[in-house]
């Protein structure tokens, strides 16, 4: 396993956002008399980390499927990679869901499987063609990318959290996607490991040049990852901007999450 330090010592600073890879524009979404979004609208661009901040309840996990496609909103756009998630049917959006990566909470390891076994699944679950020498490439690049190479005849419960996170970040890396999803990627990490984890998202976005929606309550790992951050807020993007200026603003529905 690689230091840390040395891991991250070569990324570079994120590329300059210029080119839309996702747009959110005026989504509304409700479940009976609960408005859970209401003309919410975000554009995240290519190279960027854009976290997404706000209470429990508040949507951000709606977002988010709405955002792949599992949940339709009831008006408004989402256009992903040039694609308009409305006018995709089923194969169109399993094509496009190709492209997206996703880092879950609770990692989602197949706990039966070896890590490489966990690497290879996503590959051949969507018909990825490959040689098996191509196959133990894949894999090596991949762990090689988070500091684990060594670990790919492991079962996950030979892992540590932090190691654990680390693979299933690993296992979205080897589609190498075109946007990357987290979901409270600190959450249950210890403080040095989950700044290890906050290290390794920027050194991703800097070799692969990612873009990112990052869900997070955690303040040090949106102060690291954030290029902007955006307050999901009485169903709208309430506030945005980078993290010194949202942690500036002294509305109260902004300022309470920064003290």
């Amino acid at each position: 396993m690689l230091p840390t330090r040395a891991l991250f010592a070569t990324a570079a600073a994120a590329a300059t956002p210029a080119e839309a890879v996702l747009t959110v524009a005026g989504v509304c979404l409700a479940f009976g008399e609960n408005h859970v979004l209401q003309d919410f609208s975000l554009t995240l661009n290519r190279g960027e980390n854009v976290v997404v901040m706000g209470k429990s309840g508040a949507g951000k996990s709606v977002l988010i499927k709405c955002v792949i496609g599992l949940q339709r909103p009831d008006a408004g756009t989402i256009t992903v990679l040039g694609q308009d998630l409305g006018a995709l049917d089923h194969a169109g959006l399993d094509r496009l869901r190709t492209k997206l990566g996703f880092l879950f909470q609770s990692n989602a390891l197949y706990d039966s499987m070896t890590v490489r076994e966990n690497l290879l699944f996503p590959l051949r679950r969507q018909w990825l063609a490959h040689t098996p020498a191509q196959e133990a490439e894949l894999v090596r690049q991949a762990l090689t990318d988070v500091g684990l190479a060594d670990t790919a005849a492991l079962l996950p419960a030979a892992l540590s959290g932090g190691m654990r996170k680390r693979i299933a970040l690993a296992r979205t890396l080897i589609l190498r996607p075109d946007i990357i999803l987290y979901d409270e990627p600190t959450t249950g990490l210890d403080p040095i490991t989950a700044r290890e984890i906050d290290h390794l998202i920027r050194a991703v976005q800097a070799k692969y040049n990612t873009s990112a929606v990052i869900i997070s309550h955690d303040l040090a790992c949106v102060r690291l990852t954030a290029d902007r951050v955006a307050l999901l807020a009485e169903g709208r993007c309430y506030a945005q901007g980078t993290y010194a200026e949202v942690s500036a603003n002294a509305d109260p529905k902004v300022h309470d999450f920064f003290i």
